[in-house]
This record gives C-alpha cells, sequence and structure tokens, in this order.
C-alpha cells in the first residue's frame, strides 16, 4: 500500500479556484489597468459625435475598424461595462475574503510574540534599568497610553510583555477604498446605457438614422421616461417648446421623452468687441402635470436646472429658423434679368426652377457674426468681424448636392469691393471662394451687365467681325477667308473663356497647337482673348470717353470671377440682403440615477486613502525579564508605512523610555 504525503498541497475544486482567482490581486490590477487605457481612448478620441466626421477623419478601413472595437462610445461599450462588472465582482470578492482578518487585525495586539521574533525586528532596542518589571511594566504602559496607543500586559514564561499599538484604523482605510471602488463602478453601471443596448438586443428597441422630425420618429425608436440613465440635447428656438430630447446612438439617434415641457422665453447672448461669444443664457418656463403653476427660472452654463432628477444644462446656441430675404442673380445664359427676390428660412427646403433646371434649395446655417483671421503687414495676427453669412446647398432630382456659403457684407482687398462666396461637394473639402467685384456704386449691375454681354451671341460675333477687320487692316490684306478664321477663332476663345475660363483656354493652347508654335500662338492668343474681353465689356462706350485705370482694374477682377464661374457650378448667385434672426437655445438634459452613487463612492475613497496614508499602523512590544535586583528591556517595533520615518520616531520612543526609567530611579 502506498503512502499517503503528509504535506501534500490540497487540491481545491473548480469553484474555490474561481473564487481565490476573482479575488486575486493581479486580476484587479489588469481590470483596472485595461479601464485605465479605456478611459484615455475615450478621453483622447472625442465620443458621440457624427459617423460622418469619423468617416472622413479615418477612413472607411480604420472607420470600420474603430467602429467594430466601439471605440467611438467606449464608456457604454459591452466590452467596458463587462471589464467593469467583473471589476465589482473581483473587488467584492476581495473584501469579502480579506475583511474579516482586516478587522481583526484592527484590534489584535499581536500578544504571541517570542523574544527571538523581537530580537531579530529591523526595529528592536535592549537596556538594563534597576527598577523591578512590574514598577517598568507600569510606567511603559503609561508611557504609551500618553502618546496614544493602546496597551496591554501579557504575562509570559521569560517576563512581562507590554504589547501596545496604535493607528488601528489604517486597516479600515483598505477596506473603505475597497467598497469605494465598488460603489464607484456600480454607480457607472447604473449611469449606463445597458438597458439600451439590452433592449436593443432583444430587438425592442431600433435606432433611427433617418433626418426626421421627432413627432415622425417610429415607437421602436422612442425612449419612455423612466428611472434609466441618458444624456441627450435639443435645441429650442425663441417663443417655442420641446418635451423630448435626442439621444446620440452611434450612426444614429432615439428620442427619449421627458415628463414635462420646456418653453424658451428668450435667449440671450452677450459677445466680446470682436463679435466672438462672451456668455449666453436662457429664461425657461418648466411645465408640469405635478407643478401647481409652471415653473420660470433662468440658466446659464455652469448653473443648470435640476427638477426631477433631470439636469437640465445650458451647453449651446444656434439658429432657430431665420428669415432670410434672398435675391438671385442669374450666372447662366439668363445673365442681365432682373434678380428673383424671394425668402428662405434656415433648415427649411424648396424646389427652385431655374430656366430648364429643377434644383431644391436647403438652408442650412446662418451665422450672424463670422470671427475670421483678416492678416495684414502692419497687424499679422489681426481678426475681425466679416458679417453675417448663410450656408445652404443646391441639390440635383439625382441627389447629387454642392454646399455654398455666401457672406452678406461685402469684403475690401486692395481698396476694391467684393462679395464672397465659398463652394465645395463635401465637408472633407475646403470651401473654394467666388470673389464677385462690385462697381462703383457698390453693385452688381456692372459686373451682371458684363456677363450678360459676353453671353449675348450677336454681341460676341460683331466685336470679333470688328477685331478681325481692324487686324487684318493693319496687315494690309483683304482676303475673307482670313478674315472669317480669325472671327471663329475669337469666337471660340470667349466661348472656352465660358467654359472654364483661362484655365479652358490654357488646356486648348498646350493640347492641340504644335509645340513649334505653342510659344507663340499660345501668347498671341491669350492677348486676343483679354482684347476681346476689354472690348466687350466697354461696349457701346463713347470713343471719346477716358478709360480710367479703375475700369481696367474691374475689368481684371470681373474677368477673374467669370472664368472661376465653371468651378462654381451654380446658375444663380444667391444675395442676402437682410434677414430676421430667430435664435434657438441649445440645451443638454442629463439624468443620472448612479449619480448619488457615485458620490458615496468618491467619499469612501477620499476617506480609506487619508486611513491608509495619513494614519500608519505602528506597533511597540517591550518585554521585561527580570535579572536578579535588575530588569533586561527587550523593545521592538513595526510600522507599515514610512520605514524612514518611523526609524526616527523609533529611537525617538527608545530615548523617552530610557530616559523616563533613569529619572525615575
Amino acid at each position: 500500500m502506498s503512502e499517503v504525503k503528509k504535506n501534500a498541497t490540497p487540491r481545491h475544486s473548480f469553484a474555490q479556484r474561481l473564487f481565490l482567482l476573482l479575488g486575486s490581486m493581479d486580476l484587479a490590477i489588469t481590470l483596472l489597468l485595461a479601464l485605465a487605457i479605456a478611459s484615455i481612448i475615450g478621453t483622447v478620441l472625442q465620443q458621440n459625435q457624427p459617423y460622418a466626421d469619423y468617416l472622413i477623419r479615418f477612413g472607411p478601413f480604420w472607420f470600420d475598424l474603430f467602429e467594430t472595437a466601439g471605440l467611438y462610445d467606449v464608456y457604454s461599450a459591452l466590452w467596458f461595462l463587462a471589464i467593469l462588472t467583473l471589476l465589482v465582482i473581483s473587488t467584492t470578492v476581495c473584501v469579502t475574503r480579506n475583511t474579516p482578518s482586516m478587522l481583526r487585525d484592527m484590534w489584535n495586539l499581536r500578544t504571541h510574540v517570542r523574544e527571538k521574533s523581537l530580537k531579530a525586528m529591523h526595529h528592536s532596542a535592549q537596556w538594563t534599568t534597576d527598577m523591578s518589571s512590574a514598577i517598568a511594566a507600569s510606567q511603559l504602559q503609561a508611557g504609551f497610553s500618553q502618546l496614544g496607543f493602546r496597551v496591554k500586559q501579557t504575562e509570559k514564561e521569560e517576563g512581562t510583555l507590554v504589547s501596545s499599538m496604535k493607528g488601528g484604523m489604517n486597516r479600515l482605510g483598505y477596506i473603505l477604498t475597497h467598497l469605494a471602488i465598488i460603489i464607484i463602478c456600480v454607480g457607472g453601471l447604473l449611469d449606463s446605457n445597458l438597458p439600451m443596448k439590452w433592449a436593443e438586443w432583444r430587438g425592442d428597441l431600433k435606432i433611427e438614422t433617418r433626418d426626421l422630425p421627432a413627432n415622425k420618429v417610429a415607437q421602436e425608436s422612442r425612449l419612455k421616461a423612466g428611472s434609466h440613465a441618458f444624456r441627450g440635447s435639443v435645441q429650442i428656438p425663441e417663443g417655442r417648446s420641446a418635451n423630448v430630447a435626442f439621444v446620440a446612438m452611434r450612426d444614429g439617434y432615439l428620442v427619449q421623452e421627458l415628463p414635462f415641457t420646456l418653453e424658451v422665453e428668450e435667449f440671450r447672448v452677450e459677445h466680446y468687441a470682436t463679435g466672438q461669444p462672451k456668455s449666453f443664457e436662457t429664461d425657461l418656463i418648466v411645465h408640469d402635470e405635478d407643478l401647481a403653476e409652471p415653473l420660470t427660472t433662468t440658466i446659464s452654463v455652469n448653473h443648470p436646472l435640476i427638477h426631477k432628477g433631470y439636469a437640465i444644462y445650458q451647453s449651446s446656441f444656434g439658429d432657430g429658423g431665420s428669415l432670410l430675404h434672398l435675391e438671385a442673380w442669374p450666372l447662366d445664359k439668363r445673365a442681365g434679368q432682373k434678380p428673383v427676390k424671394f425668402d428662405g428660412v434656415v433648415f427649411e427646403n424648396q424646389q427652385m426652377t431655374w430656366g430648364d433646371q429643377s434644383l431644391r434649395l436647403e438652408v442650412t446655417s446662418f451665422r450672424p457674426f463670422n470671427i475670421n483671421p483678416d492678416p495684414t503687414e502692419e497687424e499679422p495676427d489681426k481678426i475681425r468681424n466679416f458679417g453675417p453669412s448663410f450656408g445652404y446647398k443646391l441639390r440635383s432630382p439625382t441627389g447629387e448636392a454642392l454646399e455654398y456659403e455666401n457672406y452678406m457684407l461685402p469684403i475690401v482687398r486692395g481698396g476694391r469691393s467684393f462679395y464672397l462666396s465659398g463652394v465645395r461637394s463635401s465637408p472633407a473639402e475646403e470651401f473654394q471662394y467666388l470673389h464677385i467685384p462690385l462697381d462703383r456704386a457698390g453693385a452688381l449691375t456692372e459686373f451682371d451687365g458684363f456677363l450678360k454681354r459676353l453671353r449675348d451671341r450677336a454681341i460676341v460675333e460683331q466685336v470679333a467681325a470688328e477685331m478681325a477687320q481692324e487686324t487684318l487692316a493693319q496687315m494690309a490684306s483683304k482676303e475673307q477667308r482670313l478674315q472669317d478664321s480669325l472671327e471663329e477663332t475669337l469666337k471660340t476663345l470667349i466661348a472656352m473663356f465660358l467654359k472654364g475660363g483661362f484655365v479652358e483656354v490654357g488646356q486648348f493652347i498646350e493640347n492641340e497647337l504644335p509645340e513649334a508654335q505653342r510659344q507663340t500662338l499660345g501668347q498671341a492668343y491669350l492677348s486676343m482673348l483679354r482684347e476681346m474681353l476689354a472690348r466687350v465689356y466697354f461696349f457701346n462706350l463713347d470713343p471719346t470717353k477716358q478709360i480710367e485705370e479703375a475700369e481696367l482694374i474691374f475689368l481684371q477682377d470681373a474677368s477673374d470671377a467669370i472664368g472661376s464661374l465653371s468651378r462654381y457650378e451654380s446658375p444663380v448667385y444667391l444675395r442676402l440682403t437682410h434677414y430676421e434672426h430667430v435664435e434657438a437655445s441649445g440645451l443638454q438634459i442629463a439624468r443620472s440615477p448612479g449619480k448619488t452613487t457615485v458620490y458615496i463612492g468618491c467619499a469612501l475613497l477620499i476617506i480609506g486613502v487619508f486611513l491608509l496614508f495619513y494614519l500608519p499602523q505602528r506597533r511597540f512590544w517591550t518585554l521585561l525579564k527580570p535579572k536578579g535586583d535588575k530588569t533586561e528591556v527587550i523593545l521592538a517595533g513595526m510600522s507599515n508605512r514610512n520605514p524612514r520615518e518611523f526609524d526616527q520616531f523609533f529611537e525617538q520612543i527608545s530615548q523617552q523610555l530610557q530616559s523616563k526609567e533613569r529619572n525615575s530611579e
């Protein structure tokens, strides 16, 4: 029969091993490190932004990878919540395992130490006194008591042991810090969107991705007012109200219903001298059936309203549907016609028929102030207010759209005034600006007339014929074929210019002319084009009138603008004449049922850390051994914090005790 090894390590069951693993320090540190890394990601990468912004920023490959990993909403990702839950379980197991022993250690004076152990301690001292062991023990007990130690005498075989301890509450710090971690994590779970994810997983909740009014959103994309946590936002124009908030979720949103209605009575914003916003606040009226009368209050940044557990913050402001009075100046073959006046409302769409084109006008924004850099040689860091601007899109029947940004007030460059209009095909691009020059009267009349004459076939043919005749007369040639060819070339140059500006003409010279003659003929073509543009601009001008330099500069600016119209790709220029501004207050509405829980956890964490670091546990043992008519004293001590500081403290205690005994003798 085989012998059973008496010292064999006992084998634990799977449940016991799992319990030990969950309560291990290694697992807790690993989980805390994972949460720290996740928090860094959530801080560096801006959370809960529109998915289109992430796609533009990272590109399709990294966008899909980050979206799969849940990095756009780290704190609500399933893996983050799983780590948080596992940390709660691990810390709970750790507290359950260690709390009883720590509570015992808080009161246990450890009276079972032996002489050999005391002498082996790092902090140890020995001396001999003429007092009896009983008197010495009494004095030692009194001395330690005066220093705030709990003291106990124990009679042992080798003598009398005086055990003392101070700072036993230090162990309570361990318990409180671990409890605080549990409570804070539980509060975080209470404030998570885990119930939403569960409802979405079951199919009871569906994220809405379409741009719909709140009352058109289906029930499966709406959240009833309840005790769950959420953080949403809503923009309410002045004089209007809302009883819902929009909760951003991945690539869409959910509509959160509120148990009350918020009405914006008035919104106020103060600006610095530069036009930048200084402060803003909202006069808010809360309509609630549970209130005897509506609640009227004013909220501002960092001064929210708390009502029924809902925190209502002043977070932003924007346009609330301003009324814009516009003029549509034609840029195509209808140039020269009287501009069409009409009204547009921000965030509203309207169909616009322009000749044979049917376009949808989508007014997307309005800004009364535009603070942009305007550097000069004297002031390279100068910024100024460029005045009101509005943004819009012109969408074709196929769904393609170009985005425009037009400024209401002209800008001045080199003493000349221009209307500024930016265009881009996608939000990923920067605006490319068209500068439309204004005439001496500060109007578009001269520019519009020049564009009309360039698009008038009869005028272009007449100017081309006159220029061809004058050119042949200078060459002393009357050959009709040469004159017809020259006229056709001049008309072709104007047609190419209207199609793509000087760039189009340059490409024609580069691609169509023989390389040997490209330099000579190219310069000639450009000279003829500029001459044609000048003749068309000054068409029907009194020959006796002196041409001023300002008119030549305007001709150059107008030619540059017309040459850029092909890239502008709009049949009209929309000019903002005046507006009726309506402001909207941007409110953030949040409900955090775990907030109080987190506050309690933070308070416990502060107390626990204070006990851990500022209340060290210090123990002293004094063994008194009778040696004839004398007594041998063995003093030993230990501390769980600041060993270097304890070195000095132990030396000080040792000297004080020896000094008292000598004085007593």
